[in-house]
């Protein structure tokens, strides 16, 4: 095999790279704004470690998986499958991640937007001598609007689009490397004055402290959904990135790597946020309205807030741009690849696509709340249908793909980069990809869909 995969290719050219790339691409609202409200409704440090269970156990091989179907294709999503699978129907894996990642990036642009707005907002000090109430209303009032959050949707499109026009080396790998290591700094800064204020203690009890009585089937299947949606598996972006990637790299370091960074990340936030909740006394279950309605409480509250509100909410942009990015090269690649259509035609029809559709996301909320397909409105039918089918049964069959389809001998030699490394566990490792991610997928799947109840 070729040391640098398909001759001509724009691949990553460091590790650093990679992991930067793929731990941005991992790394995003879900870490930030999702993960705390979800430790928060599922009992805190219970349901984080068996969060952390998953994610050694299940989040690592399905991770590395993808990484393995595309640097063995050398392709996009679609490709891959393809070139793996020839004349074989598993391509329409490859079409499910490319759709689900359209979908995905149309509503995520949406609450992208919102961040772009509260870092304006943070700047503007616009909290400050605000009551709970008073925030609360400055929220409703902004992303109900039409224009406004149109705006910042289109902004922050445009931020995206930008990077990925130059390319993979230039462009993704060139940013990721300046903007994961700039809001991990930022997010350590928010944490170590989160834990210094009064009061603190109790939520990083709240957090670390295991209380395995709250633990039900519910608070087991909200960790195993988190662990395989905060790894961004199942919409094709590690297929993507896994066929940038050389064939020296070593294939199972880089998937670990990712992981603990993915999960570091999620916990850094969980200290950045839950000791502040505690220490003003307010609740940790407040949900999704913990981002944008509860912390710019906390921060007009706490001693040099200002400057903490405008570090938080410039993490939480940073963190949706590593993921957008991700989401947005599953589709252009698609594009230039299998349709040849150039990387600039590519990049902007992919990105005027998705604002076009994130728009009717973005209206949903105001003008639009009234559309409803089975009682969901757009934003809410592109997130359930993205979130809760495409992702699970995209990540469900790529496991049968790489356990049940693929050669083990192709397998082992592309993790031992044909025979130069060492492949340890990796009995164990089919066993997983054979029979435990499948079931655990399929779990995930049909409660999402209603078919099954474990909770």
């Amino acid at each position: 095999m070729a040391n640098s995969g398909v001759e001509g290719r724009d691949c990553f050219t460091s590790k650093f790279g990679i992991i930067c790339a793929a731990a941005g691409s991992a790394i995003g609202l879900g870490n930030i704004w999702r993960f705390p409200y979800v430790v928060g409704d599922s009992g805190g440090g219970a349901f984080l470690l068996i969060y952390l269970g998953f994610i050694l156990l299940l989040g690592i091989p399905v991770m590395l998986s993808e990484f393995i179907i595309g640097r063995r294709g050398q392709r996009n999503a679609l490709g891959s499958f393809k070139k793996l699978a020839p004349g074989k129907q598993w391509y329409l894996v490859g079409v499910m991640g490319i759709v689900a990642a359209f979908m995905i990036l149309a509503f995520y642009s949406t609450i992208a937007g919102w961040t772009l707005h509260y870092v304006t907002q943070s700047i503007a000090d616009s909290f400050a001598g605000k009551t709970s109430g008073e925030i609360n209303q400055l929220f409703d009032s902004f992303h109900t609007r039409s224009f406004l959050p149109l705006i910042w949707q289109l902004i922050f499109m445009a931020m995206t689009a930008w990077i990925i026009l130059s390319g993979v080396k230039r462009g993704i790998e060139k940013y990721a490397k300046v903007l994961m290591p700039f809001l991990v700094l930022m997010l350590i800064i928010m944490a170590v004055r989160s834990i210094t204020l009064e009061g603190a203690t109790e939520g990083l009890l709240f957090l670390f402290r295991p209380d395995f009585s709250a633990v039900d089937s519910g608070v087991i299947l909200a960790a195993l959904g988190q662990a395989f949606f905060s790894l961004s598996i199942g919409m094709g972006a590690l297929i993507t990135y896994g066929s940038y990637i050389k064939k020296h790299n070593n294939l199972g370091n880089i998937s670990v790597e990712v992981s603990i960074a993915d999960t570091l990340i999620a916990i850094l936030a969980g200290v950045a946020i839950f000791p502040a909740v505690f220490a003003f006394g307010l609740a940790p279950d407040e949900g999704p309205g913990l981002i944008f309605t509860v912390l710019p409480n906390i921060f007009q509250q706490m001693p040099g807030g200002y400057f903490f509100s405008i570090i938080f909410f410039v993490l939480l942009a940073i963190a949706a741009l590593t993921s957008s990015i991700s989401i947005l090269e599953v589709v252009v690649a698609y594009l230039t690849e299998e349709l040849n259509i150039t990387r600039h035609k590519a990049t902007l029809m992919a990105a005027i696509a998705a604002a076009f559709v994130g728009a009717f996301c973005t209206l949903s909320f105001g003008v639009l709340k009234d559309v409803t397909i089975s009682e969901l409105h757009i934003f809410g039918l592109l997130d359930f249908t993205a979130s809760n089918l495409l992702l699970p049964l995209g990540g469900l069959l790529i496991v049968i793909f790489v356990g049940w389809y693929m050669k083990p001998s192709d397998i082992k030699d592309e993790i031992s980069n044909s025979g130069t490394l060492k492949v340890r566990l990796f009995n164990v490792l089919m066993f997983i990809l054979k029979f435990i991610a499948p079931i655990a997928i399929a779990i995930v799947l049909f409660d999402s869909l209603g078919i099954i109840r474990v909770n």
